[in-house]
This record gives C-alpha cells, structure tokens and sequence, in this order.
C-alpha cells in the first residue's frame, strides 16, 4: 500500500545490530512544491549515503487515508515512524529541521538496536523478545511499523466505506418505503375524481343515446355543467401525475417553467370556481383581499395555478368546518408581489417553519392525514424557479399564513 522509494535499502528485517530509522515522506503534485519535494529527496539521498535508514513515498493525492491517520495538516511531511516516539517534521524549513534532528535520530535507532540485543543475549525465555517487540516497547522491525501503519490507512478506508454504504443502504431503504407510500396514497385519492369523470362521462352518453331515440334529453345548462365536471376532475389528475413526476426527478432537477404576463386575480377566479363544492361541503367561508389596481406579474401560469391550489388544498384541509380561508394580494414593491394563503387551522410550531418545505417532511399529527408530504416542497421549487420567495407564518386570529412573492411583470 505504501510506495517504496528507489532509494530504499533492503526490507529485510533488521537484525539486533542493524537498526534503521524508519521515515515516511509525505508529497503532493502541485507545482508549487516539486522544487521543494526535489531538494528534500536529494537531502535525503546523501544521508542515506551515510547512514542506512528506509524510506516510504507517500502521494496524498493517492493515499488521503494515510495522511488522515498522521492527522497532517500540511505536504510535504516527513515522519519518523521507527524508531518510537513518532515525529512530524513539516514547513518551508523542512531540511533545516531535518539536519538539526538528524543525529539525535541515529542515536534513538542505535540505543534502539543495543536495548533489543541486549535483551536477547540476556533472555531466558525465547518468547520475551518477541512479547517486547510486539509490544512496541523496545523496538518494532520496520517491517511490522510498515505492516502496522498500512493495516491502520486500511481500517479507517474501510470504516469510511461501511459509513458510506450504510448510509446509502438508508436513502435508498427510504425512498422505497416513500414510494410505496406514494403508490397507495395515489391509488386511493385517484380513484374520487376517476369516479366523478367516469360519472360524467357516463350521463353524457346516457343522454346522447336517448336524443338518438328521441327520448329525454338533457338541459343546456346540466350538459354544460356535465363537461365542465369532466374537464375540471381531469386536471386533478393531471396534476396529481404532474407532481408525482417532479418528485421521481428529485429536488436537484431543473424546474422548467415558461413565464408570460399574468393576471393574478384572473387567475384565482378559476382557481376558485373548482374549489367552492369543497369549501361548501364544509361550511368554509373564503374571504378575498384582490385590490383592482395589482399589476400583472411574469411568471408560469400553470405553475402558479399549481401552487395556489396546493396552498389552498391545504388551508381547506386543516381548517375546520365552520373555518374561514382568506386570500390576499398585496403589491409590496415595485418589483414584488405578494400573495398570502391563511387558515383558521391548528397552526404550525415555530420550528418547522423551514424543514414544512423539505420533501416529504411531515408534522407527526399529519402522518395519517392524506397527502404525499411534497406538495410544499413542489410549491417552493417553482416559487425559487420564478426568484421569488415562499414562507410561513402565524395568522393573526390563529392558524397559519402562507406567503411567496412573484415578480411584477414590466414592459
């Protein structure tokens, strides 16, 4: 794992009279310091021409491990490793320390080398030498310190790489259950507005075939009324896949949009017309705050429809029957326009202010409440892709306060 450098001696292992000093020489590639690495190198070599030592190569580009397991702060490095204590030399004045700390090292290995043949000359039991020097108290060979230090680089990769995967293991565990959340969510809320289109369709063909007989045949108004239940539940479910696909995308996709001049308040009576058979089935009043003079904005017609009626869906789903539901414009600058979506609901705690808006994060008293946990996060991707802003505050008279701004639409 190590690179041995050319000029290393051989690795066999020292005898007791024979102790090299052990150093590693930590280099990067950048340009600034092959002249430095080069004359460290050269240094090393002449010392080497007078002293027997081994030294070990080591690229940080190839091995970060390694200088995660010195705990490196700076290349080049130079560390002797054998004999113990380890030290770090590192700095512009590499050499200079190099030469003062120089001799005290070859005396460190030969005091090194004595201690250990002494030790077997003395021994009575031929396994105490092996217990010292594994120990790694009075001498390792340097090739068990190589064996040791690579064995350690190959432990914190590998304990990296578990982190690693378990984590991946998780994102990938949760997605799946995410989905299978989604499929049954989908399942169960596509089958209302298949009902209502299914229905529709039905009578329409019910009262074209009886005309055909020259039996009953329906009104204007209910044929009109037939259509426009069609077209509207339709749309439902064109949104619905349309959301179902952003998130298959993931938050980092590109959000496409496709801005004109808008007409916000034009906007919201459409929006309306497909949402007062829900507020009425629960008694809701929805109060308006549209001043005549708010001037168009540039944005994605489809796209704001989108979040209107995602901030919408969810007032109506959290406030009480009886509640009130109230939209409002406000020209804020000559730049901005604001739109705020409150309720009379149970509110939001300060705290989840930011994290309401991450995909699929949901409060704890939601978890059974229908819903996917994107529709905000959807909401905020396209208000970001029109350089607005979108967020959250307590209403007045309790619940919660929807904002985003949308920019003003200029000649």
């Amino acid at each position: 794992m190590l690179k041995q450098d050319c000029m290393q001696v051989s690795s066999e292992q020292p005898t007791s009279t024979e102790a090299r000093l052990q150093l590693l020489l930590f280099v990067d590639e950048r340009p600034s310091s092959r002249q430095q690495i080069q004359q460290i190198r050269r240094y090393l070599k002449q010392l080497q021409a007078e002293y027997p030592f081994e030294l070990q190569i080591v690229n940080v580009g190839e091995q970060p491990y390694l200088a995660e397991h010195f705990k490196l702060v700076a290349t080049p490095a130079l560390i002797k490793i054998y004999p113990e204590p380890r030290q770090i030399l590192a700095g512009s004045n590499l050499i200079e320390q190099l030469s003062n700390w120089w001799l005290r090292w070859q005396q460190s290995a030969e005091a090194q080398a004595n201690l250990v043949a002494e030790l077997a000359e003395t021994s009575t039991k031929p396994k105490d030498l092996e217990n010292l020097n594994n120990s790694g108290n009075y001498g390792t060979s340097n090739v068990t310190a190589i064996r040791s230090v690579a064995d350690s680089v190959e432990v914190i990769r590998l304990s990296d790489e578990v982190f690693r995967l378990k984590r991946e293991q998780e994102r990938l565990l949760e997605q799946l259950q995410f989905k299978d959340r989604i499929i049954a969510m989908v399942a169960h809320d596509l089958r209302n507005p298949l009902t209502a289109v299914s229905i529709a369709v039905e009578t329409l063909e019910a009262q074209f075939l009886s005309t055909k007989k020259g039996g009953f045949s329906a009104s204007p108004a209910l044929l009109t009324q037939l259509f426009k239940q069609a077209r509207s539940q339709a749309k439902i479910i064109d949104r619905m896949i349309a959301s179902l696909l952003q998130v298959t995308r993931g938050s980092s996709a590109e959000l496409q949009i496709q801005p004109h001049k808008l007409d916000l308040i034009e906007l919201y009576q459409d929006v309306e017309a497909h949402i007062q058979d829900r507020a009425f089935t629960k008694s809701q009043s929805i109060q308006t705050d549209l001043p005549n003079d708010l001037p168009a904005v540039y944005a994605d017609r489809e796209r704001v429809r989108q979040v209107l009626i995602n901030l919408l869906d969810n007032a109506m789903k959290y406030t009480p029957e009886g509640g009130t539901i109230r939209i409002s414009c406000l020209h804020r600058t000559t730049q901005k326009v604001q739109v705020s979506v409150c309720d009379t609901g149970p509110g939001i705690p300060e705290e989840n202010y930011d994290r309401i808006f991450e995909e699929r994060f949901r409060l704890k008293r939601d978890e059974a409440k229908d819903g996917y946990g994107i529709g905000l996060a959807l909401c905020q991707r396209i208000i970001r892709a029109h350089y607005g802003q979108i967020w959250v505050d307590s209403a007045p008279n309790g619940g919660s306060c929807f904002h985003f701004t949308l920019p003003v639409y200029s000649l």
